[in-house]
């Protein structure tokens, strides 16, 4: 007999270009300025949170439909939810009857939905009002999880940089660490961190050794990122270090390819291209892959067809 087959699972994030193009178009990362939540307060949230919720049940049942099992979430699912609690939108029972509708789309078919904070999300910054910002938002995302009905598990991950060394990675790492043990478990149980892009910031085995052996958060590989953060690891070795910190939970692997191979020869070598040639088998066989490229879906399509 046959050793069964691997199932292979690629995913995108946030804009399904398809659904966009559509009339009305389809999207779940409508948001609002600072003047108009100034001006017409939570009724606009309301409503933009529910066509939200709405149109995100939309992107899932299109992606069931096209055997698409991983999908990252736009961060702007509710927006200005700094300013109140969720209960308090005036239609919360119509987007709690929303949310559970999603949630039970991902649950009954298998899926896997993320999330990924915006830049300015960093938990180990000197500032300690950005710190509370950003745990703010890490555990918005965790209250929008729990509504969707999803396992507080880093298999529905919320995903973040440390972003800066600020001078001193060891301190920075072990602030890192200290907010993170300080999350309300709705985030805690979530959360995951990246490598970065960039020679003086986070690899693969420092977020390892530094985050990952005290805190117990798993890492993500990042296979672009690590061109830049290998620290004399090949690929190979830069996501078995990270693999091993997931624990009982398949990895997540983001990958993308150079916008100066494919399409635009005087990009900068850390952009992304429209779309990606290929995926190295063993990548795919050991982890679920979001391709982070311009194309979205049609990346998604397009690679495995």
């Amino acid at each position: 007999m046959s050793a069964p087959e691997t199932l292979v699972v690629f995913g995108y994030a946030a804009m399904n270009r398809t659904l966009r193009e559509h009339d009305p178009p389809r999207r779940c990362n409508r948001d609002i300025r600072k003047r108009t939540w100034e001006r017409e307060g939570i009724d606009r949230v309301a409503e933009l949170t529910e066509r939200n919720f709405e149109d995100l049940r939309a992107i899932l049942r299109w992606n069931i439909d096209h055997g698409i099992r991983f999908y990252r979430c736009s961060s702007t699912l509710v927006p200005w939810n700094s300013q109140f609690e969720l209960p308090e939108l005036p239609n919360y029972d119509r987007i709690a009857s929303l949310a559970t509708q999603c949630g039970a789309l991902v649950r009954n078919n298998g899926m896997r939905l993320t999330f990924h904070p915006d830049h300015w999300c960093k938990l180990a910054s000197e500032s300690a009002d950005t710190v509370e910002r950003s745990v703010e938002s890490v555990e918005h995302h965790g209250r929008w999880l729990d509504l969707l009905g999803l396992p507080r598990s880093p298999r529905y991950a919320i995903n973040v940089h440390i972003g800066a060394h600020y001078g001193d990675k060891s301190a920075t790492a072990e602030r890192f660490c200290a907010v993170v043990d300080d999350l309300a478990p709705r985030a805690r149980e979530r959360l995951v961190v990246e490598n970065d892009d960039t020679d003086s910031l986070w690899g693969v085995t420092e977020l390892v050794d530094a985050v990952s052996e005290t805190v117990a958060v798993p890492v993500t590989f990042d296979y672009h990122h690590h061109t830049f953060t290998a620290r004399g690891h090949s690929y190979r070795e830069g996501f078995a270090a990270a693999s091993d910190t997931w624990g009982d939970v398949r990895p997540i692997t983001h990958y993308s390819e150079p916008a100066r191979l494919h399409d635009d020869p005087e990009a900068r070598p850390r952009d992304h291209a429209h779309h990606v040639a290929g995926v190295p088998e063993w990548l795919a066989e050991q982890s679920d892959v979001m391709l982070e490229s311009g194309g979205k879906e049609r990346s998604v399509l397009r690679l495995r067809d």
